[in-house]
C-alpha cells in the first residue's frame, strides 16, 4: 500500500500544533498531524484559562509580547465567543508591594497598548466600603479594576483540531511518533503507532513541525535525530480549587513579598479557582502533579488577603502542567520569557521546524510565525483557498458563529427551541459548543430523547456527540478536560462512565 504523503506532519497536539494545522490546511497545504494522548492533554490544559497580556510581562520589558497578546483578547473573544467571555480583574494596593502609582502606571500601558475596542478599561475600587471587599482582609483599602478574558483551554485546542480536520487534515490523536527519518529526495518519512491498537501507520512529509511542548527536545534529538540549537525549560504551573471564596464575578490578582503573583477566578459556580506557581521541573511531564508544598504555598498566599485561612483541606481539586518555556538562561522560573521561538534546521532538504515557549493567548500569531517559515521553504500552497495570512482571526471557530455580545441571546434561542432543557444546562450546552449544540442535541424533543443520565446534566447524547466528534476516549476526556463537571459529579457516576466508555460504546468514536 502506497504510503499517503503530506506538505507538513505536525508532531504534538497542544494549542500550538493544533493552531498550526488549522491555519496550514486553510492556505492549502495538506496536513498530518499525530498526538501520543488526548488532544491539549498536557500543557494546553493545565493553564489558568486566562487570555491575557501578562500585566507583570512588563516589568520584563516584553512590550512586544504583551501588545501581541492584548491584541488577541478582542481577537479570539470574536472568533470564539462560547468558550471566551470577558472577565473583570481587582488588583489591591498592598502595603510593601509595588505602590499604587506604579501599578496606575503599568494599567495605563495595559489598557492603551493592545488595541482595546469591547472590554473595559481600567477603574479605582473602594475595597474598604464596597462590596468588591466583602472578605477582604481590613488593611486592603483601594484596588484598581480591569479587563482580560477566559477561555475554556482545552475547548480551545479541540475546536481548532475540529476546523483543522473539516477542512482536509488528518488528525491522529493517541498516536506516538516513534520515527522521523530523512529521505534520500528530501522530505521525511514519519512512522507512527497507535498506543491503543499497536497498528503502525507511516506517511511523507515535505516539512516536520515539531511542536511537542515539553517533549519537543526529545523529539527533535531522539525521533528526528537533529539537536536543536535551543532547549525547553520545563516550568511547572499548579492550581487548586476551593470552595467559593466570595459571591460576586470579580477576579483578584494578588501580589507577593517573592514577586510572584496569584490569581483567584470564580469556577464554575461553585468554586474559586487559585493559582499559579512558577517552579522548575526535572521530571516526566506525563506525570506531573500539583506537590503538596506548592499547594500550601498557594493557601498561605491567598490566606494573607482574606479574614478567612484558605487550607489544604479546603481544596476540592489540583491540576498541573509543565510549561515548555524557552530557556532564555533567566535564573528564576517566574523570570523566563513566555513568548515564543521558532528554530528551522533546514540540513539534507529535510526541514523541521522546532517550536519553544509560547502562551496559550498567542498561540494564534505563534502559527502565523511558523507559517512564515513553511511559506518560504515549501513555496506556494499546492491547493488554492484563496486564505492566506491573518484568515484564522477572522474565520468563526465551530460554533462561534454569533457576535461576542450575544451569547446570552443564544441561550434564549436554544432554550425556546429545547423548552425541556432547564437554563443551567442550556447555558453550559452553549458556553460548550455554542451555535454546534443544536447538532448534539437534533431530533430530541424531551430530555428523555437525550437518554442515560450520567450525572451534573451530562447525558448519553452528549457523551455520545463527544466520542464521536471530538476524539474523547474516557471520563477525563469528558469530565476533565472537555468539560469540568468532574467537579459535579460522584466518583460513582465518572466511574460508570468509565464503565460505559469502556463498552459497547467503543465503536462509536471519532473515525
Amino acid at each position: 500500500m502506497a504510503e499517503a504523503s503530506y506538505d507538513i506532519a505536525i508532531i504534538g497536539g497542544g494549542i500550538n500544533g493544533c493552531g498550526i494545522a488549522r491555519d496550514a490546511i486553510g492556505r492549502g497545504y495538506s496536513v498530518y498531524l499525530c498526538e501520543q494522548g488526548d488532544l491539549g492533554g498536557a500543557t494546553s490544559s493545565a493553564s489558568t484559562k486566562l487570555l491575557h497580556g501578562g500585566l507583570r510581562y512588563l516589568e520584563h520589558y516584553e512590550f512586544r509580547l504583551v501588545r501581541e497578546a492584548l491584541l488577541e483578547r478582542e481577537t479570539l473573544w470574536a472568533i470564539a465567543p462560547h468558550i471566551v467571555r470577558p472577565l473583570r480583574f481587582v488588583l489591591p494596593v498592598s502595603r510593601g508591594m509595588r505602590p499604587a502609582w506604579l501599578l496606575r502606571l503599568g494599567l495605563f500601558i495595559y489598557d492603551h497598548l493592545g488595541g482595546r475596542k469591547l472590554l473595559p478599561g481600567t477603574s479605582h475600587v473602594d475595597l474598604a466600603n464596597g462590596p468588591i471587599g466583602e472578605g477582604l482582609s481590613d488593611g486592603l483599602k483601594l484596588g484598581f479594576e480591569y479587563s482580560d478574558c477566559w477561555v475554556e483551554d482545552n475547548r480551545l485546542v479541540i475546536l481548532n483540531a475540529i476546523d483543522a480536520q473539516e477542512r482536509g487534515a488528518t488528525i491522529r490523536v493517541r498516536t506516538r511518533c516513534t520515527a522521523a527519518q530523512p529521505l534520500a529526495d528530501g522530505g521525511w518519512r514519519i512512522v507512527s503507532r497507535d498506543t491503543e491498537t499497536g497498528r503502525e501507520e507511516t506517511v511523507r512529509a515535505r516539512m516536520v513541525i515539531n511542536a511537542g511542548g515539553p517533549w519537543a527536545n526529545g523529539i527533535a534529538r531522539d525521533i528526528a535525530h537533529r539537536a536543536p540549537r535551543g532547549r525547553v525549560r520545563q516550568v511547572q504551573g499548579s492550581h487548586i480549587v476551593v470552595p467559593r471564596l466570595y459571591e460576586h464575578d470579580r477576579c483578584f490578582i494578588f501580589q507577593n513579598g517573592d514577586g510572584r503573583i496569584v490569581f483567584t477566578i470564580p469556577y464554575e459556580g461553585r468554586f474559586t479557582l487559585i493559582g499559579t506557581t512558577d517552579r522548575d521541573y526535572p521530571g516526566d511531564p506525563a506525570v506531573v502533579t500539583a506537590s503538596d508544598e506548592e499547594v500550601a504555598y498557594l493557601c498561605t498566599l491567598v490566606s494573607t488577603y482574606f479574614d478567612k485561612p484558605v487550607t489544604p483541606a479546603d481544596v476540592v481539586w489540583t491540576y498541573s502542567g509543565v510549561r515548555p518555556l524557552y530557556d532564555d538562561g533567566s535564573s528564576d522560573a517566574q523570570a523566563a520569557t513566555r513568548d515564543y521561538t521558532l528554530e528551522l534546521d533546514d540540513r539534507d532538504d529535510a526541514p523541521i521546524l522546532s517550536i519553544f515557549g509560547g502562551k496559550i493567548t498567542t498561540y494564534r500569531r505563534l502559527a502565523e510565525a511558523a507559517m512564515e517559515h513553511v511559506e518560504a521553504r515549501l513555496g506556494p500552497a499546492p491547493r488554492r483557498t484563496g486564505l492566506s495570512q491573518g484568515w484564522t482571526g477572522k474565520a468563526s471557530l465551530p460554533g462561534g458563529e454569533f457576535a461576542p455580545l450575544d451569547f446570552d441571546r443564544q441561550v434564549a434561542r436554544l432554550r425556546a427551541s429545547h423548552e425541556y432543557l432547564s437554563e443551567a444546562l442550556s447555558t453550559r450546552l452553549v458556553r460548550q459548543y455554542g451555535t454546534r449544540a443544536l447538532r448534539l442535541l437534533d431530533g430530541a424533543t424531551t430530555l428523555a430523547d437525550l437518554g442515560r443520565q450520567f450525572g451534573a446534566g451530562l447525558t448519553q447524547s452528549e457523551v455520545d456527540y463527544l466520542c464521536r466528534n471530538e476524539w474523547a476516549r474516557t471520563a477525563d476526556d469528558i469530565v476533565f478536560r472537555r468539560s469540568k463537571l468532574g467537579l459535579l459529579m460522584s466518583q460513582a457516576e465518572i466511574l460508570e462512565l468509565d464503565r460505559y466508555l469502556q463498552g459497547d460504546h467503543k465503536e462509536r468514536r471519532t473515525a
